[in-house]
């Protein structure tokens, strides 16, 4: 387990608009000051940090004095037309007090599922990081996102943001302490995200905001997956960050990294979206489970339709996912093969991962 500050060099903060809107009003600048001094202090201490925002919409919706967070699609895009310019405005004044910079990264699902323009986001962030006296602030480009391309909360993006960069740590801050048990108390330690803490999460009530609990145990599998710890934290405490990054095992909830993912299966398991599902046999799915190529002879059938290099879900006859990867055939192709031989493979063994 990852415990001495020095470790966390490059880390990811994700900030909840429920910190910044406690009740219906403007945002609470003096919380928003401390945790920019906060991150100001990381900087100055050599760390490369890298922050997730929420709050564009609710801002949107503050500035046009909405109560309730908007259901139509087009109108939430509008929110955050708006919104986006005064929270950028915001940070951009709180940091220029610190000395430091901000840049304005927006992202949509798509642009992970493209391999390439996957690479370009990542290279853009870390030329940012290595200027040190600048910060990104990434959010959602909700005023483009459709269903099909959104990532549908911030704290799934929090997790891929920080796959992306290879950060070594992932801190999202609410306004909660961390995961509580039954009894109300923080469960400081999480090694595996088991049945039982999955049914300790509940969704958000808040009219600003989306997800809770769940969303945020969710990235933080993403994270652990991929070698990342990750801390949910109440961001309210004082000088929280710099504490975390001090001792994460005191402050808040950590999920402790597991063995790491590579950077090009963290990408197959979650930066990309299936764009289909491929049920296989139990003597396919051995053999993809020993890291052998998936040939036609063992594919059942396939759901969904999906072209060469698209990214699908992999499934035994149960229906249970255990596996990803990146088709070298399509879906069109494949109905023609499935269950006999072939001499054209399915998906390579190297662009498969194992969930």
């Amino acid at each position: 387990m990852k415990q001495s500050q020095k470790e966390y060099k490059r880390i990811v903060v994700k900030i909840g608009s429920s910190l910044f809107f406690p009740k219906w009003g403007e945002v609470d600048m003096g919380l928003l000051n401390s945790i920019v001094s906060q991150v100001a202090q990381l900087a100055a201490s050599g760390k490369e940090v890298a922050i997730v925002a929420s709050g564009a919409i609710a801002l949107g919706m503050h500035e046009l004095g909405y109560r309730e967070r908007p259901k139509k699609l087009e109108i939430l895009q509008s929110m955050s037309a708006i919104g986006q310019t005064k929270l950028m405005d915001t940070y951009r004044s709180c940091f220029s007090d610190k000395g430091l910079h901000c840049a304005q990264i927006l992202l949509t699902r798509e642009d992970l599922d493209d391999r390439q323009r996957y690479l370009n986001a990542k290279n853009t962030l870390l030329s940012l990081l290595s200027m040190r006296c600048v910060i990104p602030i990434i959010n959602e480009n909700d005023t483009i996102s459709t269903d099909e391309i959104k990532f549908g909360d911030n704290d799934s993006l929090s997790a891929l943001v920080a796959t992306l960069i290879n950060a070594d740590l992932l801190i999202m801050l609410s306004d909660v302490d961390g995961l509580l048990d039954r009894e109300k108390n923080v469960i400081r330690i999480v090694d595996e995200i088991t049945a039982q803490i999955k049914g300790l999460a509940a969704p958000s009530e808040k009219k600003t905001s989306v997800g809770g609990m769940i969303t945020k145990i969710q990235a933080a599998r993403i994270a652990m997956d991929s070698g990342i710890s990750c801390v949910i934290a109440n961001g309210h405490r004082e000088d929280i960050i710099p504490s975390i990054v001090r001792e994460p095992q005191r402050n808040g909830t950590l999920f402790i990294s597991k063995e790491c993912l590579d950077a090009k299966e963290s990408w197959l398991a979650f930066s990309a979206k299936p764009k289909g599902r491929i049920i296989v046999d139990d003597g396919a799915k051995l053999a993809l489970v020993n890291k052998k190529s998936l040939l036609s002879v063992g594919v059942v059938s396939s759901e969904g339709a999906f072209n060469t290099g698209d990214i699908v879900s992999l499934k035994g006859k149960d229906g249970a996912e255990f596996a990803r990867g990146k088709a070298r055939i399509s879906s069109k192709e494949l109905e023609k093969v499935a269950g006999r031989r072939s001499e054209k493979e399915v998906i390579h063994r190297d662009d498969i991962v194992i969930l």
